[in-house]
């Protein structure tokens, strides 16, 4: 009596657990359809117009909609948050930051301009309008505004070959502000359109690493014109052809003279920056180095009259603010295709730079960046930057760094940068004409050595040897060929490197945790206990597509081989192969295909197929294939109730 009561105790609890087991997997089997595309393209294109986490309903009362007006401003110009708690000790701490700001911007706006092969006062220009429209829309408190070396190292080597900046000058300026104007029109299009941000995805950080590296090479020999005061140097950027051209001239004519006043004055510049690394509280000794070294050496050529006598100088740089240029782009020219493929790279190149810089002082600071605002407020600053004689605008880490030791508080040091640099337009370009151009070569060198990272290299090395190869190859791409050659060989070896991660995904094997209801990779964690008669295997992909559907097929059944090979030597009899898709995020015809022709293969081997944990889109994909009901409805939550209900049942059959 005792032992049928018992008999019909365990009975209860065997259905129970079987009545659960079953009303786990009708959860999984009868989810609701998930997002539409259209739904999901319409919920991106709300978010994009909206701010992240806001949803504002339609309000009739007045103050209700005033809410709703002052918040979408506040998401589209941050200046309407922060200035709201604005105060005279922020203030304060901005003027000086702009200040001193202003003394390193003026002297190397001049250089980036010469440069990018622009004259000197578009280097100004550029450091005027869009940092005032950072300020208004940009969300980094510490990021300032202006042109950078590397984005006038791309103008000055890619935009030449479709104009020569000494033959035509002014046909050169045009097409340089038209690929600005193309390049804001892809960085906001970037923010306002957020699928479109994988393109700027596809430069990771190694290839960034490896481009600005082997960009600063580039940049620093080709300052060696200025340093020797060469008169003509070739126009192309790779390394081997600017050595030809430093030895040719150097073998032919050379002002030692410049040589001397470059070479001291980067010491100097050099001495100053070791001097404010030892000492904090002198941050701004190193900050106003560069303009000290054009005040004393204008002062100095002026007074010895050293033009005279072979020092190369800046001359006349026009006075007066920003011109008006939107009738100089040239939207006609017949190399209209190329200035857009231009401003394509520029914008990602630009993009990537200031990102970078943005994100790291915020996070030594404790704020977030919204980086698709800061892609709409660098497409609208070089939008209108275009328009009034800039070129291309991003943010610079030099300057940013002095921005934030200077202890800028908001974005209003930028507005004091700018309005300090239209002063100096208006009174002081006189006061240029005699700055010789080897001390802008000089301050474009001191910047150098910041953007030479080995470290990271090394770093980037010892970490991941496939993002290494995409790191050199930037680097050797712009070092031995060409700015876009190198772009081009990183942008080639990351998509090999998805596309090998993506038709070679890895499979493990599952077993169980001892004490436990954990099922993890049986390499990682050998004391997991493999399941004799399961075969539990995990695919490490998001997506089983047409491009590695087969592959996996194969691997599966490879191994379910295997395992009958060993099950007709007596150590293994695998009853049934458990697929957990808990990491699968979608699946396509092919790979629902290779599915049933798995299903297949295993059956006439006397085996099962089971799958655990679909995601969303998987399962409902399988449903509406009718794969569900052609694999028997052996659908589980969890691999732990798989396994008890395939084994159970099975044991129960016997």
């Amino acid at each position: 009596m005792a032992s049928s009561a018992i008999e019909t105790d365990g009975q209860e609890i065997l259905d129970l657990e079987k009545n659960r087991q079953a009303e786990m997997s009708q959860w999984v089997l009868n989810a609701p359809e998930p997002p539409s595309l259209w739904r999901e393209l319409m919920d991106s294109a709300r978010e994009t117009v909206l701010p992240r986490g806001k949803r504002f309903p339609y309000l009739k009362d007045k103050d209700g909609l005033s809410k709703t007006v002052i918040s979408v401003l506040q998401a589209m110009f941050p200046i309407f948050s922060w200035c709201r708690h604005y105060n005279a000790t922020k203030l304060r701490n901005d003027l000086l930051a702009g200040l001193t700001l202003a003394s390193l911007c003026i002297p190397q706006s001049i250089g980036y301009a010469t440069l990018a092969k622009l004259d000197p006062q578009y280097g100004l220009y550029t450091s005027v309008i869009p940092p005032l429209i950072y300020a208004v829309m940009g969300t980094s408190r510490d990021i300032a505004i202006g042109p950078v070396a590397v984005v006038s190292l791309l103008m000055s080597s890619m935009v030449p070959k479709l104009e020569d900046p000494e033959a035509n000058p002014i046909a050169y300026r045009n097409l340089v502000l038209t690929t600005t104007f193309f390049a804001g029109i892809f960085q906001a299009a970037f923010g306002l359109f957020r699928w479109l941000g994988f393109l700027v995805d596809f430069l990771s950080h190694a290839a960034i690493v490896g481009f600005v590296s082997g960009a600063a090479i580039v940049i620093g020999l080709q300052q060696m014109k200025g340093l020797l005061g060469i008169a003509h140097f070739t126009n192309k950027t790779d390394v081997i052809s600017v050595m030809q051209a430093i030895w040719r001239s150097v073998h032919q004519y050379w002002n030692p003279h410049n040589f001397i006043l470059g070479c001291s004055f980067l010491s100097f510049i050099k001495l100053t920056r070791f001097v404010g690394k030892r000492n904090r509280k002198l941050f701004w000794l190193p900050a106003t180095a560069p303009l000290i070294s054009v005040v004393l050496s204008t002062l100095l050529v002026y007074l010895t009259r050293a033009d005279k006598h072979g020092v190369m100088i800046i001359k006349h740089i026009k006075k007066g603010l920003n011109p008006g240029s939107i009738h100089e782009l040239q939207f006609n020219n017949p190399h209209i295709g190329e200035v857009a493929k231009t401003g394509l790279i520029v914008a990602v190149i630009a993009i990537t730079e200031a990102t970078a810089v943005g994100r790291s002082f915020a996070s030594i600071k404790g704020y977030h960046i919204n980086g698709n605002q800061e892609m709409v407020a660098f497409g609208f600053m070089n939008i209108l930057g275009s328009f009034t004689s800039c070129y291309v605008a991003t943010g610079s880490f030099s300057r940013s760094a002095v921005n934030f030791s200077a202890g800028c508080e908001t974005a209003m040091s930028n507005i004091v940068m700018a309005i300090t640099v239209i002063i100096s337009l208006e009174l002081f370009t006189r006061l240029l004409y005699f700055t010789p151009i080897a001390v802008l070569s000089a301050i474009i060198l001191s910047a150098l050595p910041g953007l030479v990272d080995p470290h990271e290299a090394y770093y980037i090395w010892k970490v991941d040897k496939l993002d290494f190869l995409v790191c050199i190859g930037a680097f050797f791409g712009v070092l031995f060929a060409s700015v876009e050659i190198g772009l081009l060989a990183a942008v080639i070896i990351s998509f090999v490197k998805i596309i090998i991660f993506s038709i070679r995904p890895g499979t493990e094997e599952l077993g169980r945790l001892p004490g436990t209801d954990i099922f993890c990779d049986v390499n990682q964690y050998p004391m997991a206990v493999k399941n004799s008669k399961a075969l539990i295997i995990r695919v490490k992909s998001g997506l089983l597509c047409f491009a590695n559907a087969n592959f996996v097929k194969e691997k599966i059944m490879k191994w379910a081989t295997e395992e009958e090979e060993n099950d007709s030597q007596g150590k293994r009899t695998v009853q049934v192969v458990i697929l957990d898709m808990s990491n699968l995020m979608n699946i396509d015809m092919s790979g629902i295909a290779s599915l049933l022709e798995l299903q297949n293969n295993l059956a006439s081997g006397g085996m099962e197929l089971a799958i655990t944990n679909p995601k969303w889109q998987v399962i409902h994909k399988l449903r509406l294939a009718n794969f569900v009901t052609k694999m028997g409805g052996r659908v589980f939550l969890t691999v732990g109730e798989a396994v008890d209900a395939c084994l159970g049942a099975k044991m129960a059959a016997v």
